[in-house]
């Protein structure tokens, strides 16, 4: 006789055996959505970090295969901190995410895919390939920013993260790109490092005259912005310190000059403060020449308006920030008619031209402009994007709501100014303590604030260890 499912019958010994069937049912997982971030840094690092890799495709895109601690370039410029105290590898996050050093040339938005361009040097095999034609007009060509390097390919994308960031701006001023160091990456600081070091050596030489040597130690830094003021503050200490010690005759010779167009510099800073800047500055012998413009300038030589020509050993040139090419070819995309930003709405989507916002595209750090609240282009901002961007991809990956929009707090900005001095000011806050700050106290929350911004245990270990090493047996002067 046959049993209905779930029938239970007797065995022979007499027990009763349920023979019901248990059916079991599953939900089947969500299958992984491609997020491309593009840029590594202060924003495309954070959310390379923080996105949760094992409910989203993750690919990273960045000429770079390393984020740059930027608040640390202008110590290893001078050699108060190694180079790898200001890096962070991207490959520390792969296998689980993938990573291409390139350059992203182009967005195709509706038919959401890239063409990237590699930012290696090609293979000796391979001829250098023209650029994959799109059978779209929805994307324009950047790629005559930098040379062509290699055979150009496509990345397709669910949801796409623009964090390429902005390169340094010149104003157009002939002669900047060709014979003035900006202060922007690693790199940067390396190239910086060793021409400080060339500069004193070549000085050096006993063919040369006294004049030869006052112009090849005449340090110029256009730019009066707390890159510009650090940097000139570092090379100070540098200058003071290390270079009394081994080149005395030379040290009394060396001269550093701060320009800027603005009438006073750290212009977001407070009055209060921007005068003990400039007081401390001009007590250490910097000199700080506002309102002056750079018409050209040329090998060795600085036309300065207001001055002539004035020779230079170093150009630093820290002025602001100009729009990345790719941001400059998107023509799909609302943009800030004076910066050129990407706008975004308060949920940092971007905004098409058709007065919509994209539900799969976000742009943060300098790349980026709030429509409904303007923003400075700082570090803080981009990885105060990143943090919330971060939260909310996680909360999408699952299907949780994320209806807040992305609010900034102001934490206070910080600039050395030398001798273990610097200045912090939080505009907003309520007066007292740490509101407004100067001298040695702001010199401590500076390097513990920087301490604790580090992002890996290696760099805090490196960076105090840096510091005290330097501290206890000075910087290393050695050019190689």
């Amino acid at each position: 006789m046959l049993l209905p499912t779930g029938a239970a019958r007797r065995s022979a010994t007499g027990f009763t055996i349920n023979t019901a069937t248990r059916h079991f049912s599953s939900t089947p997982l969500r299958p992984k959505q491609r997020l491309v971030v593009l840029g590594s840094g202060w924003g495309g690092y954070e959310v390379l970090r923080g996105i949760d890799k094992k409910r989203w495709d993750v690919t990273i895109v960045s000429p770079n295969s390393y984020f740059n601690f930027t608040p640390l370039l202008a110590g290893c410029a001078v050699g108060t901190l190694e180079f790898r105290c200001a890096v962070e590898p991207v490959r520390k996050y792969t296998p689980q995410v993938n990573a291409y050093q390139a350059w992203c040339d182009k967005i195709d938005f509706k038919q959401k895919r890239l063409i990237c361009m590699p930012a290696t040097p090609p293979p000796t095999f391979e001829q250098p390939a023209s650029a994959t034609n799109i059978n779209s007009t929805s994307v324009t060509d950047c790629s005559s920013a930098r040379p062509v390097t290699g055979t150009p390919f496509t990345l397709r994308y669910d949801k796409l993260v623009i964090g390429v960031g902005a390169y340094s701006q010149t104003f157009n001023v002939p002669g900047v790109k060709e014979h003035a160091h900006f202060l922007k990456d690693v790199k940067d600081a390396r190239a910086i490092r060793s021409r400080i070091l060339e500069c004193f050596e070549q000085a050096n030489q006993p063919t040369l005259s006294d004049v030869d040597r006052r112009k090849l130690l005449n340090f110029c830094i256009v730019g009066g912005g707390p890159t510009g003021v650090e940097f000139a503050a570092e090379l100070h200490d540098l200058l003071y310190t290390d270079i009394q010690a081994h080149y005395p005759n030379l040290a009394k010779m060396a001269k550093i000059n701060l320009y800027d167009v603005a009438p006073s510099i750290l212009g977001t800073f407070d009055k209060t403060l921007v005068k003990y800047a400039e007081k401390m500055f001009s007590r250490e012998g910097i000199s700080i020449l506002t309102s002056h413009h750079v018409e050209r300038v040329e090998s060795g030589k600085l036309f300065i308006k207001e001055q002539g020509e004035v020779p230079f050993g170093l150009l630093v040139w820290s002025t602001g920030l100009a729009p990345n090419p790719l941001i400059s070819a998107i023509s799909e995309v609302k943009k800030d008619e004076k910066t050129s930003k990407l706008i975004t709405d308060e949920h940092l989507n971007v905004i098409m031209d058709d007065g919509k916002a994209n539900p799969d595209v976000w742009a943060i750090g300098d790349a980026a402009k709030v429509e409904s609240a303007p923003l400075p282009a700082t570090a803080q901002v981009a990885n105060q994007k990143a943090k919330y961007l971060v939260k909310k991809l996680n909360k999408f990956a699952k299907d949780k709501p994320s209806p807040h929009p992305f609010e900034f707090h102001n934490q206070g900005s910080m600039a050395y100014i030398g001798d273990w001095k610097a200045i912090y000011d939080r505009p907003g806050a309520e007066d007292g303590f740490m509101t407004k700050e100067s001298g040695r106290i702001a010199w401590l929350l500076w390097r513990s604030a920087y301490f604790t911004m580090t992002l890996s245990w290696r760099n805090k270990i490196l960076v105090p260890t840096y510091w005290f090493l330097n501290w206890i047996f000075g910087r290393d002067l050695t050019r190689f």
